[in-house]
């Protein structure tokens, strides 16, 4: 009997996580891939003996990674070193520098000496959160095809734990009534693409994650699991196609028959995955007309993301500084607010530095290190370009503010190869809709049935993965589309899962 033919767009981790999973299911698989490397946003990025992480630094909630590679029989840790890190990270603000730990004792010790009183709001936290977690989580694990996708017993028990009407700040300020604390449990939001004062409480799941799992790193950076990935989809017969970007997706009387490659190639199919950015794909893969609710529009209407200004820099010494460090702007609520409305490039910005070369010696030459700035900024919808004159001035504040605030004074004198992306970059060079690098906004009108459907809903045999679809962006969550949209691509071919996955 022929295997169903499953074409995946894109070779990121939802791609990825799809590719291992049906080829282990015993569809024959082909992903085609723009770049010459894999991963996407997971990707690495190589200058010359420095490796640097594209994009995600944090892997948070490993056991769900382990369990995509159970899905297929095969344990991570035979391909993959993790390590726990403690800290988790350093939270660097005007007047208090916090190292939050998942350990519990080490943190409520820490937050009696830093904020007293505080401590048994952070066991009453422990216990609510993992609560909501263990209510909340399942349904974040099935598709949102229909209306009567709510219908459900794990759906009902959720429902109270939604925190309708309260805004994360909100939960926190629950719990702890220090605002720096507060926002030391809250700053995650901007990567969902909202302000913590507007983000929906019931994401308070979050820093229990992290709290409970705690933060991991992988040898070679979080890319190196990509790569493991994409070693395990082969060894069951996925064929990669990198540098081969797909031009079109065929459809026709609205369903998917394959791609169109740049080429010109005609590739046929019994299914296709869109693994390229969301919004890129709505604008970019079809014929125009073929899209009714995802129009270029329509699409702006929506929420989206911020954008990121990020530096790559190959250093000539090593740095006994945090692993982890995020620098909190002086006035945090108004750089958030600057970076939500999407209008203003904040002067007082906040900076994500990662030094992973203090315990990971593979990312640089002996006695060097490969370092990792990321500042949030608005998405291209309504900021200026980003010319020459604009990037090299933002450069020098951000590395004035990484020297004044960490302990690498002569940062400047130290760079021996440097990389900057802008949000421009993202959006032309990356092919990411308006440069949004953690995909559309996690507000409740852009939630379960209300996101884009794993199984896609304007175009049969064509599936969803990624940050833009179910369950969201974030590295678990975009694993879990993977996991969700590979059981519904066994489901409509009557592929009974031979192991792991189930419908």
């Amino acid at each position: 009997m022929k295997k169903p033919h499953v074409i995946v767009i894109g070779a990121g981790p939802g791609g990825l996580t799809a590719s291992m999973t049906l080829a282990h299911q015993g569809f024959r698989v082909s992903v085609f891939e723009k770049n010459k490397y894999v991963g996407g946003r997971n990707g690495r990025l190589r200058q010359g003996p420095y490796s640097f992480d594209i994009g995600p630094t944090f892997l948070m909630m490993h056991p769900i990674l382990e369990q995509v590679f159970r899905d297929v029989q095969r344990d991570i840790h035979d391909y993959i070193k993790l390590t726990k890190l403690d800290p988790m990270y350093t939270l660097t603000f005007r007047d208090k520098t916090i190292r939050p730990s998942s350990d519990h004792q080490k943190m409520a010790q820490q937050i009696k000496a830093l904020f007293p009183g505080n401590e048994k709001g952070f066991e009453k936290f422990l216990r609510r959160e993992k609560l909501r977690f263990e209510r909340m989580y399942p349904c974040l694990q099935k598709p949102y095809s229909s209306i009567g996708s709510y219908i459900s017993k794990p759906f009902f028990k959720a429902i109270p734990h939604f925190a309708i009407g309260k805004t994360l700040f909100q939960i926190l300020n629950g719990y702890f009534d220090d605002k720096t604390l507060c926002t030391a449990f809250t700053f995650q939001a901007k990567y969902l693409g909202m302000s913590p004062w507007q983000c929906p409480g019931a994401f308070a799941i979050i820093p229990f994650i992290e709290h409970h799992w705690g933060i991991h790193h992988t040898d070679g950076g979080l890319c190196t699991i990509s790569e493991k990935m994409a070693s395990v989809a082969e060894e069951f017969g996925a064929e990669f196609h990198l540098s081969t970007p797909v031009k079109k997706i065929r459809v026709r009387n609205k369903k998917a028959h394959g791609v169109i490659l740049e080429s010109g190639e005609v590739i046929d199919a019994d299914a296709v995955v869109i693994n390229a950015d969301f919004g890129y794909a709505m604008e970019n893969l079809f014929e125009q007309g073929v899209l009714r609710k995802y129009t270029p529009q329509k699409l702006r209407k929506k929420r989206w993301s911020c954008s990121t200004f990020m530096i790559y820099m190959g250093l000539n010494t090593l740095y006994d500084e945090p692993f982890h460090n995020i620098i909190f702007a002086d006035d945090y609520k108004t750089n958030i607010t600057e970076i939500s409305r999407g209008e203003k490039i904040s002067d007082d910005m906040s900076i994500y530095i990662r030094n992973a070369s203090v315990i990971d010696k593979t990312l640089a030459p002996k006695g060097r290190s490969a370092l990792y700035i990321l500042v949030p900024v608005p998405n291209t919808l309504k900021t200026e370009k980003w010319d020459r004159q604009l990037i090299l001035s933002y450069r020098e504040k951000i590395l004035k503010r990484v020297m004044d605030k960490t302990g690498m004074k002569d940062l400047t004198s130290r760079i021996v190869c440097e990389k900057i992306a802008t949000p421009d970059d993202w959006e032309q060079k990356n092919s990411i809709f308006i440069g949004s690098t953690f995909n559309l906004g996690h507000n409740l009108s852009q939630m379960l049935h209300l996101r884009p459907h794993n199984r896609f809903e304007e175009v049969k045999n064509c599936y969803i993965v990624g940050g833009g679809t179910h369950p969201g962006s974030g590295l678990p969550t975009i694993y879990e589309s993977g996991r969700i949209s590979s059981r519904l691509v066994c489901k409509d071919f009557g592929v009974t899962p031979a192991y792991g996955i189930r419908h």
